[in-house]
């Protein structure tokens, strides 16, 4: 894979998640189980992993060397790191629980960790890959966006601005069986934006495999690096969804949909400016918004 380690678990996870068609049985195996059990791997032996997998003890010794580890305890370290992590945020869980009745209750619990999931997602943006999926955005022919089940929400969202801004923009609903008469609309050069969090989608991530095979752009907003949409994705988005219940937020989602939007709508300038006045127009001509003044 490569001689330097990676220095943390999700760079470790985006890393094997990169490199995960060009392994082996056996080391695919171990990658895919690393990916989705670090908690358990974090307390494992070379003995446990391998019986665990089903390969040899010597086949893990090589997979962490393969990464860049001088041994399997450095992969154990940083699976220990995302364990503490995730203890960490099951603690502030607690703290905001037992605040919650002194302080504000579910709704105060959820604008704090709303607050915390927009840090942590915006903290994580590349700059480099920011500009590449907006430049897709607003240079592709077409964009299609597609978010099932509780990502819908988000599809929407996204597809309904990005209309606003550029035309031949949609979001696919897959409503009645129509889902592949969408898909059939993808072309080469297209954009694709394909939004799911765990459990993940199956339609989602089969229209993201058909998008990329039709040779389309696309752009993933998930949730962790072992996401199924990683491979298919050109640029990556890491959205943060922690809840103050069993439910699953979508603000960030939801901040970093408007973002790209935002961005998109100053990359193409003038067009934009054009297309509003248009749309407006249209608007005020079929009185689709009620008037004050008249009632």
């Amino acid at each position: 894979m490569t001689s330097t380690a990676p220095s943390t678990f999700d760079e470790l996870a985006a890393r094997l998640q990169d490199t995960l068609p060009e392994l082996s049985r056996s080391h695919r195996l171990l990658a895919e189980r690393v990916m989705a059990d670090p908690e358990g791997v974090a307390f494992m032996t070379v003995y446990d992993l391998a019986s665990a997998v089903g390969v040899n003890e010597a086949t893990v010794v090589r997979f962490a060397s393969a990464i860049g580890f001088k041994g399997f305890p450095e992969l154990k370290k940083l699976c220990r790191e995302k364990l503490r992590e995730q203890a960490q945020l099951l603690r502030r869980f607690d703290l905001l629980e037992q605040r919650g009745a002194e302080e504000g209750g579910l709704p105060r619990r959820a604008a704090e960790l709303d607050s915390a999931n927009i840090a942590r997602t915006f903290a994580r943006i590349d700059t480099e890959r920011w500009g590449q999926a907006v430049a897709a955005l607003a240079e592709a022919p077409r964009v299609h966006v597609l978010g099932l089940r509780k990502c819908h929400a988000v599809a929407y969202l996204l597809g309904y601005l990005l209309r606003m801004v550029r035309e031949d923009a949609e979001t696919i609903t897959a409503e009645a069986g129509t889902l592949t008469d969408s898909l059939r609309r993808i072309r080469k050069g297209d954009a694709f934006v394909a939004i799911s969090i765990h459990r993940y989608s199956a339609e989602t991530v089969r229209a993201a495999e058909w998008a990329r095979a039709r040779g389309a752009r696309c752009v993933a907003l998930t949730d962790n690096a072992s996401s199924p949409l990683v491979p298919l994705a050109d640029q990556v988005f890491f959205v943060d969804a922690a809840g103050p219940s069993v439910l699953r937020s979508v603000t960030a989602f939801t901040s970093l949909a408007q973002a790209l939007v935002a961005e998109v709508a100053a990359a193409l300038g003038k067009e934009v400016r054009d297309t509003l006045l248009h749309d407006e127009q249209l608007l005020e001509e079929f009185a689709v918004y009620t008037d004050p003044e008249r009632r």
